[in-house]
């Protein structure tokens, strides 16, 4: 990345006054500027729920989506513990790293993963993913740099707190990528008289059970197709009901 391109880059995370945005660069410039395939960051929300924010198409949002459905990654890994995970080499990961998630990443290209998290005074508040194709290490300039864009999406993020009161005000949340997501685990838990956390989990479990993304299962849940019941369960307490 030249300095110019740093430069354009950092200038731009900023979202435009009254958006309603939290990130307002172009993800495939950024991505491009560091020399990898694609970039995506999330945050979280709290009781297991995270929000795709920024995200070039195809690939990385394929793998943030994934991550999510399956609850572990890289991404994931990296939101419980704080510390960056580097895997220059996707294919030759342990298998039970995350036995979940391996072979359908490899499927969708992923060659090699990078993650950073946005750090706040020692709590993580999301996760930036690099990507590429091709399998090898980051090299150490762009590393460097993917750094300085991560320190600075962060501080662009805490202070632009108007979108965080939204989503904790529980106001309409249709601009995020997820709103479907949220309000389906609300349903699952008073539903299911479980917690939000417990919601999620068996929200997950149906999706991973039946081979479906986690967000077109939430879609079904808000719509009423799918409902779920505390005493369900030939898996633990999981067992959607589809009503015609």
């Amino acid at each position: 990345m030249t300095g110019s391109d740093l430069a354009a880059v950092l200038e731009s995370l900023r979202p435009a006054p009254g958006s309603g945005g939290m990130v307002g660069a172009d993800a495939r410039r950024c991505a491009r500027a560091l020399g990898v395939d694609g970039v995506a960051v999330s945050v979280t929300l709290g009781s297991g729920l995270t929000e795709l924010l920024w995200s070039t198409p195809g690939t990385s949002t394929q793998l943030e989506d994934l991550q999510f459905t399956l609850g572990q990654g890289p991404g994931p890994e990296v939101a419980a513990s704080g510390t960056a995970v580097s895997v220059p080499d996707l294919s030759l990961e342990p298998a039970g790293r995350w036995p979940a998630l391996l072979a359908d990443a490899l499927v969708l290209g992923v060659g090699a993963v990078f993650c950073l998290p946005l750090d706040v005074g020692g709590a993580c508040l999301g996760v930036m993913t690099l990507q590429r194709a091709e399998a090898g290490p980051l090299e150490e300039r762009s590393l460097a740099d993917a750094w300085i864009v991560t320190n600075a999406l962060t501080a662009a993020l805490v202070q632009n707190p108007e979108p965080w009161a939204a989503f904790a005000a529980a106001e309409d949340t249709s601009h995020f990528y997820r709103a479907a997501v949220h309000q389906a685990a609300g349903m699952i838990s008073v539903q299911a008289d479980v917690s939000l956390a417990e919601a999620l989990i068996r929200l997950r479990a149906h999706a991973f059970r039946h081979g479906r993304p986690l967000i077109e299962v939430a879609d079904d849940v808000v719509a009423r197709r799918v409902h779920f019941r505390h005493d369900d369960g030939d898996e633990p307490g999981v067992r959607g009901r589809r009503r015609d």
